[in-house]
């Protein structure tokens, strides 16, 4: 009998390159696979405090009714957003193997799963490389006034003061980067950085840098020292009690006159009211803004409005190479479960 497989994706995380990566890595398994695509992005992610019965879920999309449906009584769920909370489980009694395509399940109640027997699986890295190169488009584009000369010329303005000495920016050949952060995303950046000569330093308590980054001169520093030194600040951490709101007014206060900020992590990494003053105070030149505290932004929002910010909805990590990358895992996980070996990514 065929095992039951449910594929659940969006307009990112198509479900046909799911099913594709699973048929291929699961041909000598007989599966019956049912698949269906969310709105995301074309419609936004919920939150669990927003909704009752998902308390504690962040960032996913569909209603419990949806979930339960489209799961029906498949053993194995292979999705990217869709929400199990306790409630749901319950509804599901089928259901033992989840592969979530995301580096962590913030969809998920862990605990619940924990407790119903439903193992959970996720895919850590996933979009590391496309998050690594935007970063460095990210600092590009707001020390050299790309996202300034844009602006002007889709207002029809031709800002050639931008060539001047007191506007120009530097070349990253001439400044010291210092990355907060050491993870898979982290180490990507500090690779590609090598390549423009600048001055790296990193600030990771909980990892040692490699040799090779030892061997190319990368320094590995306080917080403390990197703020003070730093013509840029790029954000790496994952959000834990520890690094909410790291970048706070204390530590914005040490940070170099004139250095930028650039978040291509996490919005609760940084304090945006503080950082919004020490932008409109010009202690710091400028920030590139990838994710944020509320999101979508409100139109309203303060940070919006200043000319020395770049800023993106956070799109990042959205690369086809994503895409593939994790239904590649999320499909090795799959014929894992159905050969009876051990996940290589539990949660």
């Amino acid at each position: 009998m065929p095992r039951k497989l449910s594929i659940i994706g969006d307009l990112f995380m198509l479900s046909d390159m799911f099913e594709q990566a699973i048929r291929e890595r699961c041909r000598l398994f007989d599966i019956d696979i049912r698949k269906h695509d969310l709105q995301w992005p074309d419609i936004p992610m919920e939150h669990g405090y927003a909704v009752a019965g998902m308390d504690g879920l962040k960032e996913y999309v569909g209603t419990a009714d949806e979930v339960v449906a489209l799961v029906g009584d498949a053993e194995i769920l292979v999705t990217h957003l869709t929400p199990l909370s306790a409630g749901i489980m319950d509804r599901l009694p089928a259901l033992k193997f989840v592969a979530v395509s995301r580096g962590g399940p913030v969809n998920i109640d862990m605990k619940a799963a924990r407790e119903r027997g439903i193992t959970v699986v996720n895919t850590p890295g996933r979009n590391a490389s496309a998050v690594a190169e935007f970063t460095i488009g990210a600092i590009l584009a707001e020390t050299r006034n790309i996202t300034r000369g844009h602006d002007a010329l889709r207002r029809g303005e031709w800002r050639g003061d931008l060539y001047r000495a007191d506007l120009a920016g530097e070349e990253l050949s001439e400044m010291t980067v210092g990355l907060i952060g050491y993870g898979e995303v982290g180490r990507r950046v500090v690779k590609l950085l090598k390549a423009f000569g600048c001055r790296i330093l990193v600030s990771d308590p909980y990892v040692q840098l490699s040799a090779d980054d030892l061997r190319d001169g990368v320094i590995q520093t306080s917080l403390t020292r990197l703020l003070a030194e730093s013509d840029v600040v790029s954000l790496h951490p994952r959000v834990t009690p520890e690094t909410t709101k790291m970048l706070n007014r204390d530590t914005l206060a040490q940070m170099k006159k004139g250095a930028y900020v650039i978040n291509t992590a996490r919005g609760p990494l940084l304090d945006y009211e503080a950082l919004y003053e020490a932008l409109k105070s010009n202690h710091l030149r400028g920030a590139m803004l990838e994710t944020f505290s509320v999101e979508p932004t409100p139109p309203d929002w303060p940070l919006l409005q200043l000319p020395n910010v770049t800023l993106t909805p956070h799109i990042a990590g959205a690369s086809v190479k994503t895409v593939r990358y994790a239904a590649s895992l999320a499909a090795e996980e799959v014929r894992r479960y159905l050969a009876g070996e051990p996940a290589l990514n539990r949660c």
